[in-house]
């Protein structure tokens, strides 16, 4: 009796693990069989796999037919732009707020916290205002300052409690050796904490790659659309290009998943050999 049991167990355990895998993995496996039809109506698409036959013909439309090499490199200089200028001035600040003291030091950190308690959309239409008597709409350096801005509370935070659990000994083993505050910022803190700092470029990167909202709000030129926006007017009701979607979307996850294998081993490395003592 406990064998059949155990059995049955096992049995309905194996049917919800392939359930759920199908039920995750297939929409996957549809969109890039999509991008690989001769079909381009939705609802033509055989809901096999690969039903249609495989085609290129899809890629080679994209970069013969549409804007989607403008549309990759302006959401490239987005988010390329974005991770630096969010690595940077966090790294800069976590670094002062954990190694100095100064007045309304702790009113300043609290402040931080409390600009990430609002949701980004609140704030949109203060955010449009302020772009256009700057004259930063339909421009791709308004939007970076917007994902900048939201990114730098939180991360700020972040790496600071990182840095905070850096021994100060170091600081002043570097300070003896005659070492400046920026020098001990360069040479010491920043290879210790380069496992935080990679988690924050990842998360810094994939944020605007592939963000809708704010390019919508503060994008109008169809020459400054980014990859989003462009792939959406492929599905939007005057059009049904779901094949040619499909294929702008895989064409795009391609240089992400390769940028998060490399960041994966930096990462890893990082963490390995990161572990300080005081």
């Amino acid at each position: 009796m406990q064998k059949v049991q155990k059995g049955v167990t096992s049995a309905l355990l194996w049917i919800f693990l392939i359930g759920t895998s199908l039920f995750v993995l297939y929409p996957l496996i549809y969109v890039v069989s999509a991008a690989f039809s001769p079909e381009q109506n939705i609802a033509s698409l055989s809901i096999i796999p690969f039903g249609d036959g495989v085609t290129l013909v899809n890629f080679k439309d994209l970069f013969q037919n549409t804007d989607f090499p403008l549309w990759f490199r302006n959401s490239l200089i987005i988010a390329v732009g974005t991770t630096v200028g969010t690595v940077f001035i966090c790294a800069l600040s976590a670094y002062v707020f954990s190694r100095f003291h100064f007045t309304f030091k702790r009113g300043m950190l609290m402040s931080l916290l409390i600009l990430q308690i609002f949701p980004s959309f609140v704030g949109m239409v203060a955010i449009y205002v302020i772009l256009m008597c700057v004259h930063g709409l339909n421009t791709l350096w308004g939007l970076i300052l917007i994902y900048m801005a939201g990114n730098i509370p939180y991360n700020t935070w972040m790496v600071k409690s990182y840095m905070d659990m850096l021994p100060k000994s170091l600081d002043e083993a570097a300070r003896i050796d005659g070492a400046g505050h920026f020098t001990i910022f360069w040479k010491v803190i920043l290879p210790t904490a380069r496992p935080i700092m990679v988690f924050l470029t990842i998360t810094s990167f994939t944020a605007p790659w592939m963000d809708f909202i704010f390019p919508k709000m503060v994008l109008r030129s169809s020459k400054m659309q980014t990859v989003a926006l462009g792939l959406f007017s492929f599905v939007t009701d005057k059009k049904n290009l779901f094949a040619s979607f499909a294929a702008g979307s895989l064409l795009v996850a391609v240089p992400f998943i390769l940028f998060f294998i490399v960041t994966q081993k930096m990462l890893i490395t990082s963490m390995s050999g990161a572990a300080v003592k005081e």
